[in-house]
C-alpha cells in the first residue's frame, strides 16, 4: 500500500507542487491521474520513487515512511518501483535485449554490468518479458531502429525485468498515435491484472482514463480534487477537475490544455 499523509512539496522558488495530499493506493490497483498542465500529476508520482522529495508530511510505501530514506535504503526502494517515461529512456545505440536486461542493474554488481555478464536466468527473464509485449522478434535490433510504440513496449519489458512491486508511468502514450496508445495501455492493464502490480499512470487523454483505470484521481493546482472509481466518472466529473467545460474532442483524446 502507498499512503500520502498531509504531503506537500514546495520548490525552492516558492512554487507549491503538492498541497496537503492525503490518499491511499492499495496493492494491485490501476490508478490514472488526470489534470491540467501544472496540476501536480508528475510531481505526485515522482514523489513515490523520490525523483522529487516532498518537503512536508509523510509518504508510506509498504508501511515505511520513504521520506526518511537515504543511500542504500533509497536504492532498495527504487529497485521495487519501476518507472516508464514519455521519452522511453532507452539507450539508442544498444540492442533491445541490452536495454531490457538493464532492468536487472540494481541486482547486478558493477563489474558484471560493465562487461554485460548477466546470469542466464536474467537473460531468460528479459526474453520472456519481451514476449509478453510481443516484441521478442526485435531482440537484436538497435533501439533507435524501432518506432515510438515499439520503444515504449521495450521500456515496459525493461520495467518488468526489474520485477517491481509498483509501476509508475508518466504520460507513457503522450507521443504516440491513438491506436498505438491503446496498445501500450492494454499491455499495462494486462500486466497489472496478471501480476497484481500496483500501477499509477498520468494521462492527458480523458477517454483512456475512463477505459483503463480502476480508479481516477483528479488534480488541480497541486491538490487532489477528485478521487473515485472510474465507473462513476462522467463528463461532469472532468469539468469539475479541470474547472472548465470539456469539449467533445477532449473526450476523444484531444491534447489542448489537458497535458501534464
Amino acid at each position: 500500500m502507498i499512503e500520502f499523509k498531509n504531503l506537500s512539496l514546495t520548490y525552492p522558488n516558492g512554487t507549491q507542487g503538492l498541497k496537503n495530499i492525503n490518499i491511499k493506493i492499495n496493492k494491485g490497483e490501476f490508478v490514472v491521474i488526470v489534470g491540467l498542465s501544472g496540476a501536480g500529476k508528475s510531481t505526485f508520482i515522482r514523489s513515490i520513487n523520490r525523483l522529487v522529495t516532498p518537503t512536508a508530511g509523510e509518504l508510506h510505501v509498504e508501511g515505511e515512511d520513504i521520506l526518511q530514506y537515504k543511500g542504500r535504503d533509497l536504492r532498495e526502494l527504487r529497485k521495487k518501483i519501476g518507472m516508464i517515461f514519455q521519452s522511453y529512456n532507452l539507450v539508442h545505440r544498444s540492442t533491445v535485449l541490452k536495454n531490457v536486461i538493464a532492468g536487472r542493474l540494481g541486482y547486478t554488481s558493477t563489474l558484471r554490468s560493465i562487461f554485460n555478464m548477466y546470469p542466464t536466468e536474467d537473460i531468460e527473464l528479459a526474453y520472456e518479458n519481451l514476449k509478453r509485449v510481443n516484441i521478442e522478434n526485435k531482440l537484436y535490433s538497435r533501439a533507435d531502429e524501432l518506432s515510438g510504440g515499439q520503444q515504449q513496449r521495450v521500456s515496459i519489458a525493461r520495467v518488468l525485468t526489474q520485477q517491481p512491486n509498483v509501476i509508475l508511468a508518466d504520460e507513457p502514450v503522450a507521443s504516440l498515435d491513438p491506436p498505438t496508445s491503446h496498445q501500450v495501455m492494454t499491455y499495462l492493464k494486462q500486466i497489472n491484472r496478471e501480476d497484481n502490480i500496483t500501477t499509477i499512470v498520468n494521462l492527458h487523454f480523458i477517454d483512456m482514463a475512463m477505459e483503463y483505470a480502476d480508479r481516477i484521481i483528479g488534480m488541480r493546482d497541486g491538490e487532489v480534487v477528485y478521487d473515485g472509481p472510474a465507473s462513476k466518472v462522467n463528463e461532469g466529473t472532468f469539468e469539475e477537475i479541470y474547472g472548465r467545460s470539456i469539449r467533445e474532442e477532449d473526450m476523444r483524446g484531444g491534447k489542448e490544455d489537458v497535458e501534464s
